[in-house]
């Protein structure tokens, strides 16, 4: 039914793979420089749900080591990186992945980041659920998912 739905509306089918509680929106990654540094990606993750949901790993054939990571910035204007760990969204809550806060960290990259090519990742969660997106990628000073 999703599918059906989902091709008539013209959407894309990956916002309905996996758990039917969660919803990935406005998926975006910047182009990377060659393929020796990391890449990011960012979305908000909707959970329309009534029971929290956690999200547990990334995967993506595009990075050896995706991971959700989340950027700090001390009183003294120094900014950090480290990893995440779980994130648990609540029923009728979002969490958004952008620049300068969470995100998703695509470490060792299999190939570069090219501008206009796009990626698949699939968020995997607690209740054994999976959604999976295409994320396109856009230049690499893009500042949002219109550019």
């Amino acid at each position: 039914m999703a599918i059906a739905l989902s091709i008539f509306l013209g959407l894309p089918i990956s916002s309905f793979a996996g758990s039917q509680d969660i919803v990935v929106e406005d998926a975006w990654a910047r182009a990377s420089i060659g393929k020796n540094r990391p890449g990011a990606a960012y979305m908000t993750v909707r959970n329309t749900g009534t029971d929290p949901v956690t999200i547990l790993s990334l995967e993506t054939p595009l990075a050896m080591m995706p991971d959700i990571h989340r950027t700090t910035t001390d009183a003294n204007g120094v900014s950090s990186m480290a990893p995440a760990g779980e994130i648990t969204i609540a029923p009728g809550e979002a969490v958004s992945l952008e620049p300068g806060g969470l995100h998703a960290m695509l470490m060792r990259l299999e190939t570069p980041m090219v501008e206009g090519e796009s990626f698949s990742l699939t968020l995997t969660f607690d209740d054994g659920g999976t959604v999976t997106v295409d994320v396109p990628i856009l230049g690499i000073a893009a500042r949002g998912p219109e550019g």
